[in-house]
């Protein structure tokens, strides 16, 4: 402590504890802004690599629950004349949802929840699957539990698998809507610090100027200039990510949600549709879910063409008109089976005729699943501009923090070099 106070005595003493002092500030804000920039882009790379996949899996584990159980009951409605597709299909569903459960456990390491809720996903997905087996050979033997079977297995998808996966989404739709969060974080201590920075530097230059006369210092004008060019680098990728994260946002993660929710009620009301007939009359329940779930499809698939950038928009309205195609044809299914022609009602069903709603259900189906590849598409290449936008910032940042230390040495190792 007798050093320094002995050392701020003298002009180069003073000097000295400057020229430290600012290279201390200009690196301590160069390493202060790459961290945070570091700290933007790995959110965001966090929302490409991880959260944004991970609840659009999410919402694909639901899609192929619920298509598995609408194909099952299907299946079972033609029994022995169930087209090889249609078996394909149902297998294709539960492997699908099998291997987006071990890609969500091994990626979901941070969060307990939605490691329960995959662990409870695995565990009841054989046990639907076997209910479902039994009761296609009940089927296949003509005993009537085939049916009572079917509805069990169903009931079980409904009331226990799809809620856990709905509940896997949600958790994973919070994580991303929290990466995002952070990826979209203003870099306030930078700032902070930054005009900290520029405040010592001009007080410091007012200070030359008062005992030297010298209006200019170069070095020290270069050491402001870096700092400058530091916070505006900084600000110009801050609002450059934010811009393409906010476009990745608004025309990828966003409609797909609402897309998603749209084909979970094409499915339930496709599911209600094909028990209605396993049931015979002997529930109204399924009727009055084809209702309900038609009534909330009309909406969501409004709502997805409405928020859908313009080519998934195109692939929407088409489904939509294939939706209200679809109604109809139902209706006149309906028709069928209340005036007792239940082979008619089936064969409108799940035939493959060109009075039936198969063919339509499937081209609203593939017509949905065409605009959510359109969607990822714009997700991803925003959200990767989104990333790279703050990249370059933190090896700028460091160049910029070592040119500005070096001018501001250079420029009062000048003035020290008058004392000599």
């Amino acid at each position: 402590m007798g050093r320094l106070r002995s050392a701020t005595r003298t002009a180069p003493g003073r000097l000295r504890l400057a020229a430290v002092g600012l290279v201390v500030l200009v690196l301590g804000l160069g390493a202060l802004t790459g961290w945070q920039a570091t700290a933007r882009t790995d959110a965001a790379d966090q929302v490409v690599t991880h959260s944004q996949p991970l609840s659009q899996n999410a919402a694909e584990i639901y899609r192929s629950l619920a298509d598995a159980d609408t194909t099952a009951a299907a299946g079972f409605l033609l029994a022995g004349n169930e087209p090889r597709e249609v078996r394909q299909r149902y297998q294709d569903d539960l492997a699908n949802a099998a291997q987006l459960l071990s890609q969500a456990a091994a990626r979901s390491t941070g969060s307990p929840l939605a490691q329960t809720l995959v662990s409870r996903l695995n565990q009841q997905l054989p046990v639907y699957s076997g209910l479902v087996e039994t009761a296609r050979a009940d089927d296949r033997q003509g005993l009537p539990l085939g049916a009572a079977y079917l509805r069990h297995a169903s009931e079980m998808m409904q009331t226990q698998l799809l809620p856990a996966a709905q509940q896997l989404s949600d958790a994973e739709v919070a994580r991303m809507d929290q990466d995002y969060g952070d990826a979209e974080a203003t870099p306030w201590a930078a700032y902070v610090f930054g005009v900290l920075t520029l405040v010592a530097l001009v007080w410091l230059q007012l200070v030359l100027f008062r005992r030297t006369n010298r209006v200019f210092n170069f070095g020290l004008l270069g050491a402001t200039a870096a700092v400058l060019a530091t916070l505006v680098w900084l600000t110009a990728g801050v609002l450059a990510a934010n811009s393409s994260l906010d476009d990745s946002l608004a025309h990828g993660a966003t409609p797909l949600k609402a897309l998603n929710l749209a084909r979970v009620d094409s499915l339930q009301a496709r599911t209600a549709e094909n028990l209605n007939l396993v049931a015979r009359g002997s529930t109204t329940a399924y009727a009055d879910q084809w209702t309900a779930s038609v009534k909330a499809d009309t909406t969501a698939l409004a709502d997805a063409q409405k928020l859908a950038p313009g080519d998934a928009a195109a692939r929407i309205k088409a489904a939509r008109d294939q939706f209200t195609l679809w109604t109809k044809k139902h209706d006149a299914a309906g028709a069928k089976n209340d005036n007792g022609d239940y082979q008619g009602a089936l064969d409108a069903t799940v035939g493959t005729g060109g009075d039936s709603t198969q063919p339509v259900y499937q081209s609203l189906d593939q017509d949905l699943a065409d605009a959510v590849k359109v969607e990822q598409a714009d997700f991803l290449s925003a959200a990767k501009d989104g990333r790279d936008a703050t990249g370059a910032v933190t090896v700028g940042v460091g160049v910029l923090a070592l040119l500005g230390a070096a001018a501001g040495l250079t420029g009062l190792g000048r003035r020290l070099a008058e004392y000599r």
